[in-house]
């Protein structure tokens, strides 16, 4: 069976949105339910999240393991794995991480941009890798089942997750830097780091991390995927395309400053240009997801592969993450 997953979003949801998503065939979406949100913040989140379950049921259902994808494509509706784009929902309480398990969220990255308390983000001069905290924080992340997620951290930090991490990591949406150079695109390097490690790659849509930004073209990001391909290994690249859908341009300021600035940071653009930019014009919505098999299909690629990078990767990446660690007493148990 070939899935079709969205490694991430963070759209202003609405029964528009959930009926594109079923339109488009989409099995499953990781959206970011928190940026710079506390835990009781996340937690509201939550609530309005229950509200849309209860609202749309013949369109969406929570996603908690691989299984519900699965469940998604036979009942004909789309299963949504909530994600993190900070660790502020933990605050400085490890203890957190499980709870937020449970409460639902899959994915948490280590930082947004900027330094947290537990990895250096990509926007800092510079990176002191992973904390003292980060590397307690990666090792409960891995026991419970949280992925660790490093598309907005620095070289140096994202490394070290790798080396640290009993489990395989994300970097849920970025490009390869030697394809087009940006702040959060990785180094060739990191990317085979990554795919020998085991870890995913999902790959962005977002026109800030595109060669030619909103112009650019579906085969030039096809091609860009059969080189992302080349680095991290057939089996460990998705998409996760960082879709923005329906977002006032005082989101995108919220998602770069938070609470940690009085000024407002314009990140990878520029005043001129601070708000959310113009989608390429092969991906505006949901709808248009499948679509990108056909270029896929003319950058070369075989039809396993295909199928691979469309969301039978990330599948399999949810089947070996989302749940807890054996212990290594249970392990010695299970063996005697």
């Amino acid at each position: 069976m070939t899935y079709l997953i969205d490694g991430l979003q963070y759209a202003n949801w609405s029964e528009k949105i959930f009926r594109q998503m079923r339109d488009g065939g989409v099995d499953a979406v990781h959206v970011t339910i928190t940026y710079h949100e506390t835990f009781r913040e996340t937690v509201l989140v939550i609530e309005q999240w229950n509200r849309w379950f209860e609202q749309y049921p013949d369109l969406i259902f929570q996603g908690r393991t691989a299984d519900d994808v699965r469940r998604a494509r036979e009942t004909g509706r789309t299963a949504i794995f909530f994600g993190s784009q900070n660790p502020s929902c933990i605050e400085d309480d490890i203890g957190l991480v499980e709870v937020m398990h449970t409460l639902g969220l899959r994915f948490m990255q280590l930082t947004y941009n900027n330094q947290s308390l537990l990895a250096s983000g990509c926007y800092e001069d510079n990176d002191t890798g992973l904390t003292r905290m980060g590397r307690q924080v990666v090792s409960e992340m891995n026991r419970v089942g949280l992925v660790v997620d490093m598309s907005h951290s620095g070289e140096r930090s994202t490394f070290e997750a790798i080396e640290h991490s009993t489990r395989p990591i994300t970097i849920s949406h970025a490009n390869p830097a030697s394809w087009h150079k940006a702040l959060r695109n990785k180094s060739d390097d990191l990317l085979r780091a990554l795919g020998q490690s085991g870890g995913f790659l999902g790959l962005s849509a977002y026109p800030h991390h595109l060669k030619d930004g909103s112009k650019c073209t579906l085969q030039s990001w096809c091609d860009m995927a059969a080189l992302a391909i080349d680095l991290v290994g057939s089996q460990n690249v998705g998409i996760g395309t960082d879709l923005c859908q329906d977002q006032p341009d005082s989101i995108v300021e919220w998602m770069r400053v938070g609470r940690w600035t009085k000024a407002i940071d314009y990140g990878e653009g520029s005043a001129a240009n601070a708000g959310f930019p113009a989608m390429p014009n092969w991906f505006h919505d949901n709808r248009d997801l499948a679509g990108i098999r056909e270029g896929l299909l003319a950058s070369g690629l075989d039809l396993a592969t295909i199928d691979g990078v469309m969301g039978d990767n990330w599948h399999a990446f949810f089947d070996k993450s989302f749940g807890a660690q054996a212990s290594p007493k249970e392990i010695q148990n299970a063996a005697e």
